[in-house]
């Protein structure tokens, strides 16, 4: 008997040593978390005006869409030989496979595929078409890289046709970005000829 109490008694000593370790573990954690709050506030006030005025909001606008337009630029210069050495190797495998005179259907399927998305989207989104950035080929390049990806885990038919007809939507969306870029292009460099033309009929 004096054995059992002694186990009663101290089973709640232990539960409440260990409700004290862990409370206790918890409370650092806490101190630190609001001593680095309290030390960063301090050093805030503490800076001088010129850091407190810089517009750290518009630095970091500019920094993403700096990023962004790198990562564009690297997209748009390596896709075209991504895209030609992938379709080269699909190409190879369906003339292993003896079924290279079917490659020109998928591709036309592609072509229009990507033409029919082109057009929904500026449909939809009118305001697509003075967009700085072309997001809606973006959108239909990406989808069809989705499904061109797990191009060896299709079925033997999907195989043959699914990589082909990405790569037919592919290249016409790449087809169409270069129409954007080129027509932006050329709409920057008629502008200042056109403000150009405005001033000076205006000094007649």
């Amino acid at each position: 008997m004096k054995q059992n109490q002694v186990i009663l008694n101290t089973k709640p000593s232990i539960c409440s040593a260990i409700n004290m370790a862990t409370g206790e573990s918890g409370d650092p954690e806490k101190v630190n978390f609001d001593d680095i709050k309290e030390k960063a506030r301090r050093l805030w006030d503490s800076s001088p005006q010129p850091v407190k005025r810089f517009p750290w909001n518009r630095a970091l606008e500019n920094f993403v869409q700096l990023t962004l337009d790198l990562t564009l630029a690297v997209v748009k210069y390596l896709s075209v030989p991504v895209l030609a050495v992938s379709s080269l190797s699909e190409m190879s495998y369906c003339a292993h496979q003896r079924k290279l005179t079917i490659i020109p259907v998928p591709l036309l399927l592609g072509f229009v595929l990507a033409g029919f998305l082109k057009e929904t989207a500026l449909e939809l989104s009118p305001l697509l078409k003075d967009a700085e950035v072309p997001w809606h080929l973006i959108a239909i390049a990406i989808f069809f890289t989705l499904i061109k990806l797990p191009g060896p885990y299709y079925p033997y038919w999907g195989r043959i046709f699914i990589p082909h007809i990405a790569n037919g939507a592919l290249f016409r969306t790449l087809w169409f970005m270069f129409l954007w870029y080129r027509r932006s292009k050329i709409s920057g460099a008629e502008l200042p000829n056109s403000l150009v033309n405005v001033r000076d009929s205006e000094l007649e």
